[in-house]
């Protein structure tokens, strides 16, 4: 169904059930479930959040400026990417290529959008870092720009504990409803908290297709490359 997939990780997912830090048995099954997804024939890219570390939204509490707070949670995300790369090569995954935004040579090579993409062609997984590189973004934005430059047919979006987009939280609203499939744009009539809606508004202008699933699903992302529809599909 696909030839091009790239998944979305939260830091949240990392930690587990904490709201910061690191959680080994999480951290395996994320590596897992990027492993699954290979293994389903697909080229993979996974994108990496920072929020586990640090989240720029916390300028004002630690007296610091945002630019300065959002340099601190790039950095998270590249701790996360590096973590991840070394959990899957310790379950014996060859072909792991760890790029970032924001170059740190003796840890990972430059993003580089065609080096990125001769990897995805020899199979590799392609793990990315650093956000784009810049400040007053989330994970969102550089997710949607990732996939959309490196010709993605979908961005896997993994949610922790939500398995896919309602019209109302579930956790507090017993009756909310899971939508299947939405378009572009009821998201945006509905204003449905999917992602940052400028990230939302560039996969909507490029026509990216958006998985929103639930990550403690056993291999649902490998369900989704061979074709099921798990979550919920925006397109």
């Amino acid at each position: 169904m696909y030839r091009r997939l790239v998944l979305k990780l939260s830091g949240q997912a990392i930690a587990g059930g904490d709201e910061f830090g690191f959680d080994s048995d999480r951290l395996t099954h994320l590596a897992n479930e990027v492993i699954a997804l290979r293994a389903t024939g697909v080229q993979v890219a996974v994108i990496v959040g920072g929020g586990n570390v640090f989240r720029g939204n916390r300028a004002e509490d630690w007296g610091i400026d945002r630019v300065e707070a959002d340099n601190i949670g790039m950095l998270g995300t590249v701790i996360n990417a590096v973590l991840l790369r070394g959990r899957l090569s310790a379950l014996g995954t060859h072909g792991v290529r760890l790029m970032t935004a924001v170059p740190i040579n003796n840890i990972a090579g430059p993003y580089i959008r065609m080096r990125a993409l001769r990897h995805l062609e020899k199979g590799s997984i392609v793990v990315l870092a650093g956000g784009n590189g810049q400040p007053f973004t989330t994970t969102d934005y550089p997710a949607v720009q990732r996939a959309v430059e490196l010709e993605a047919d979908a961005l896997l979006v993994a949610k922790n504990g939500a398995d896919g987009v309602y019209d109302a939280d579930p956790n507090t609203n017993a009756d909310a409803t899971r939508f299947d499939h939405l378009s572009y744009e009821e998201v945006i009539e509905r204003g449905l908290g999917v992602m940052d809606q400028s990230a939302f508004i560039l996969a909507r202008d490029h026509r990216l297709p958006l998985h929103v699933f639930d990550i403690d699903r056993p291999a649902a992302a490998a369900s989704i490359s061979n074709g099921k529809h798990i979550g919920t599909l925006i397109n």
